[in-house]
């Protein structure tokens, strides 16, 4: 069973603040519903339900990473639309992060999804093309060090004896959502931060091309995954086993 998320700045030329749309809440409100109906008729498991849980949260720290920083090099793009605060509903894709991920898990493929992209503006960036790539791969090293927090609290509070408590549970996953969310953010593919990396490396000669066929590209992460459903499973499940035994 495989997770995972997608991050990524959005480049962008201008920053808006826009408030949560009611329709936003009322899809928050029936995925809950939804969610809630599924664990009860035993079409999920719980253990995909804290999975989601605590994706969510993830993928919100990581974009959020990517404005604070675009920040510190001079862009206030994403403060100017209000996109540095922790409140998710600014982040939340109504079918990124509420409808394929539900879609995804009952099809037994995992749950994937992703947040509304942070606006980034790279012509206000001090250096564009390098600060491109350090507000870019900000993302999953947020994911890695979310990672190892979580670690740390979770081998230092897990009881030497009896069942797994539910924060227990809650630590472990958040780390492995991270975990997941940090390496498959790193391919370098668009819209993935990775692509900023391969970008960089482009001589600018080929910049123009990149562009025209970079939107093209934006599903590509997707169907690989589908094309390698099973080696991308069994690639989470070293992930787990390998979490697993740091932690514990």
């Amino acid at each position: 069973m495989g997770w995972g998320g997608t991050g990524g700045a959005r480049r962008t030329t201008s920053g808006r603040q826009v408030p949560g749309s009611p329709l936003l809440y009322i899809a928050v409100a029936i995925a809950v519903v939804v969610m809630v109906i599924l664990v009860r008729t035993g079409r999920i498991q719980t253990n995909q339900v804290i999975y989601f849980v605590v994706l969510i949260p993830s993928i919100i720290l990581h974009e959020i990473s990517h404005g604070v920083v675009a920040l510190a090099f001079g862009d206030d793009t994403a403060k100017r639309a209000g996109r540095l605060n922790l409140n998710p509903i600014r982040h939340i894709d109504p079918v990124g992060t509420l409808l394929v991920p539900a879609l995804l898990s009952l099809s037994g493929i995992g749950a994937y999804g992703w947040a509304k992209p942070v606006p980034v503006n790279a012509n206000r960036l001090r250096s564009p093309r390098n600060h491109v790539v350090i507000v870019s791969l900000v993302g999953p090293l947020t994911n890695f060090a979310l990672a190892a927090i979580l670690g740390v609290i979770f081998a230092q509070t897990l009881p030497a004896t009896g069942a797994i408590p539910l924060y227990s549970r809650f630590l472990f996953y958040g780390g492995i959502a991270n975990i997941v969310l940090g390496v498959f953010n790193l391919i370098p593919c668009p819209p993935l931060d990775g692509a900023a990396v391969l970008e960089r490396l482009l001589p600018a000669r080929l910049l123009p091309n990149y562009y025209r066929i970079q939107p093209m590209l934006i599903f590509l992460p997707f169907v690989l995954i589908l094309l390698f459903r099973n080696q991308w499973s069994e690639l989470i499940n070293h992930v787990i086993n390998w979490w697993y035994g740091l932690v514990t």
